[in-house]
């Protein structure tokens, strides 16, 4: 008999649909339990594996890296060639009385302190030490460093202390103002660990930098970061040629190496753009194979002899390409020709465009002033000239570059201990220095270029850009007449010297004091 009950109206039987609705109900416990025994299978595989990690030996993180590779082979190498230089300079004290400084002498101010105040019992100050740091790096086993001029400018004693603690007394070999480089020499009774110059010309914008040195007296220190541009002019000097970097250089790095991230040495910590004297990251260092050139001459000379032109050069811009007819934006625009120079000899003029020069072309106006200061003085080279349409060869004699702008008292080279200074240093008025200090076309004098911290002249009140246009009641033209005065000065054992200042627009008589 059948168990199958048919619905006359359905041609599905009851039950077989009750019994599909079971089959539904099976199937979905069937893939509940396929699922719990996939997640179990899963957990044992899970648990296996754990048992057989743990098995192995747990890693020593002592023994690992720490975060990406580091510096600190090419830090351990280095670092030994790496000094603290320590200066000492005399500064002057000035006399002074509570509420303000004495009256000048020959006021009726001064006659009144003198009378009634007192101021021959009154004590003068006399000089006193003032200290300063920097950082340098020896280049040789015998004992020459490098740092920078302005580090040791002015110094009566240098002491150079190593890595290891050794203290030296340093003596100046030879400086370079126009460079802001200087070589010192220790005397040491054993080799000494050094680095050597490398070339930066392959270093890249984005490249890592080592900067090494004496940050605020702190001793050795080591920073890090990136090269941030290249061929910075930051208008200190004619050979403004700077690697920008951002790794933290701060006040006493100055004169300290640059290294890329081999350990070479590519630059020389200079100069630090900030507004508060710290390290904002910006930093300039000074390209290793110029400084390269210049250690090696004051190495051999004690100083830097660069070939001469006698032109005052300003860029080639857009504007000043398509208003000459020029195709191309390069070459150096001629803006004056100084009088009785090389290139007046030649017969270059006002407004010509220097194209090439020795056979190199110009393609940015800094161009013209390296290479030339690179040729010795007597070499004939040509220049490619471009005036009025038209391109000419000029044949033209380098000259050598005067050094008067460097006189402090003396015509060339610094001057002794025993001879008089004043702590000037003087460069001649050029028609660039007449027009930018807005002076007539016929001004004379000679322009302070700067002023020597705690020299006389700074106690005199006299400051940089100063122009001094008599000496006693002669007139002066050149840094010669000047130091010249000074000396005859000083042999007539006269205490001081007369020099008319013009400055913040005024002109006065001031006597300086002879050191």
């Amino acid at each position: 008999m059948s168990l199958i009950h048919r619905d006359p109206g359905n041609a599905q039987p009851r039950f077989a649909k009750t019994l599909a609705q079971g089959t539904n109900r099976l199937d979905i416990g069937r893939l509940f339990w396929v699922a719990t025994l996939g997640t179990a299978l899963t957990l044992s595989a899970a648990l296996a594996t754990n048992v057989a990690v743990a098995a192995e030996p747990i890693p020593d993180p002592l023994h690992e890296p720490a975060g990406p590779p580091g510096f600190a082979d090419v830090v351990e190498r280095v670092t030994p060639a790496v000094v603290n230089v320590t200066v000492a300079q005399e500064a002057r004290q000035t006399l002074s009385i509570p509420g303000g400084s004495v009256p000048d002498e020959g006021s009726p101010l001064y006659e009144f302190f003198k009378r009634f105040g007192g101021l021959d019992e009154m004590p003068v100050p006399g000089p006193r030490q003032r200290r300063g740091e920097g950082s340098g790096f020896l280049i040789d086993a015998e004992g020459h460093i490098v740092t920078n001029h302005h580090v040791v400018e002015g110094a009566t004693l240098i002491e150079v202390t190593l890595n290891d603690g050794d203290q030296y007394e340093a003596e100046v070999v030879g400086r370079d103002p126009k460079t802001d480089l200087a070589l010192l020499k220790i005397k040491a009774d054993e080799p000494l660990p050094h680095v050597t110059f490398g070339d930066s010309s392959g270093a890249r914008v984005g490249d890592w930098v080592l900067a090494v040195g004496n940050p605020f007296g702190l001793g050795g220190s080591v920073n890090a970061g990136i090269i941030s541009a290249r061929g910075r002019d930051i208008n200190s000097g004619p050979y403004d040629d700077y690697i920008q970097i951002d790794a933290p250089i701060n006040r006493g790095n100055s004169g300290g190496p640059l290294f890329d991230a081999r350990g070479v040495v590519i630059g020389v910590n200079t100069a630090i753009f900030s507004p508060s004297g710290g390290n904002i990251g910006i930093g300039f260092a000074i390209p290793a194979e110029t400084a390269a050139d210049i250690v090696a001459e004051l190495k051999t000379k004690g100083r830097v002899d660069r070939g001469w032109l006698g032109v005052q050069i300003q860029p080639v811009s857009e504007e000043i390409a398509a208003s000459l007819g020029l195709s191309e934006v390069r070459g150096v625009l001629v803006a004056d020709v100084i009088a009785g120079t090389p290139a007046e000899a030649a017969g270059i003029k006002s407004g010509d465009v220097i194209l090439e020069a020795a056979g190199e072309r110009m393609e940015d106006y800094r161009d013209l002033t390296t290479l030339i200061a690179g040729i010795d003085a007597g070499t004939r080279i040509k220049l490619e000239v471009f005036r009025g349409g038209q391109t000419r060869m000029i044949p033209v004699t380098i000259g050598e570059m005067p050094r008067e702008d460097l006189a402090q008292t003396a015509t060339d080279d610094e001057p002794a201990g025993d001879e008089p200074r004043i702590g000037l240093y003087l460069a001649p008025l050029t028609p660039e220095l007449r027009a930018e200090r807005g002076l007539e076309a016929d001004a004379q004098g000679v322009v302070v270029a700067q002023v020597a911290p705690g020299s006389p002249a700074q106690a005199a009140g006299i400051k940089a850009g100063s122009l001094i246009s008599m000496v006693g009641q002669q007139a002066v033209t050149k840094p010669s007449q000047v130091v010249e005065a000074v000396q005859q000065a000083a042999a007539e054992d006269r205490p001081s010297v007369l020099l008319r200042v013009e400055q913040d627009g005024e002109q006065r008589f001031i006597a300086v004091p002879i050191g």
